[in-house]
């Protein structure tokens, strides 16, 4: 995928509330079908062979893409609320989970496995045969995640201007940055900049 910013959620419902990177604030840009069909390709969801069938679905089945990337876009934004209601020790609306609730109810199977070409892997097969299915593993993994409770380790981003979400199971639960990388190296390099400002104020004034 091409992002301005690692997959880094550290769970997969995390990584997928975070999507789209490249638009800066996930809040303010919807996922479009690319970015939904190459981030299911890059998590294991779907095969590369099913990765390029579902990049033309748009063309030989608008409705069933169209229908599927608004079902994805409203459980992302239901979930990202749930997860800021965690975060900030605020009440979780039930309305924001209906959409968790409404794609486990219709994905209903069971996991299988299956050969990759390679080796055998762990598979879900649907029930049905709707392209809800694509959706499972996220709602799923959104669904664990609401329910450890409070002593979950679901953080924000410390950086004020990002809005990226992340699990910290880190043994000292102290991480605090997205990436390390990107925000870390940012407040390290700005706070670098703070204190040599004040430095040459102090000794100007001196």
């Amino acid at each position: 995928m091409n992002n301005s910013k690692p997959l880094n959620g550290n769970r997969l419902c995390l990584d997928f509330v975070n999507l789209p990177f490249t638009s800066g604030d996930p809040l303010e840009h919807a996922t479009s079908w690319l970015e939904l069909v190459e981030f299911l390709a890059e998590k294991g969801i779907v095969s590369e062979t099913r990765s390029k069938e579902l990049q033309n679905l748009p063309e030989a089945d608008p409705h069933a893409a169209g229908t599927l990337l608004e079902q994805s876009e409203r459980l992302r934004q239901r979930m990202r609320s749930a997860f800021q209601a965690k975060i900030t020790g605020t009440r979780i609306l039930r309305e924001w989970l209906e959409p968790v609730n409404a794609v486990l109810r219709v994905t209903e199977g069971h996991d299988e496995l299956e050969w990759d070409g390679i080796g055998w892997k762990l598979g879900f097969v649907a029930k049905h045969e709707g392209l809800e299915w694509l959706l499972a593993a996220v709602a799923r993994s959104g669904a664990e995640l609401i329910a450890e409770g409070e002593k979950s380790g679901l953080q924000r981003c410390s950086n004020a201007s990002c809005q990226l979400l992340f699990y910290d199971d880190s043994r000292t639960r102290r991480r605090k940055w997205c990436s390390m990388a990107l925000c870390g190296n940012r407040y390290k390099v700005a706070a670098f900049a703070r204190r040599h400002a004040e430095q040459k104020a102090r000794a100007h004034h001196a």
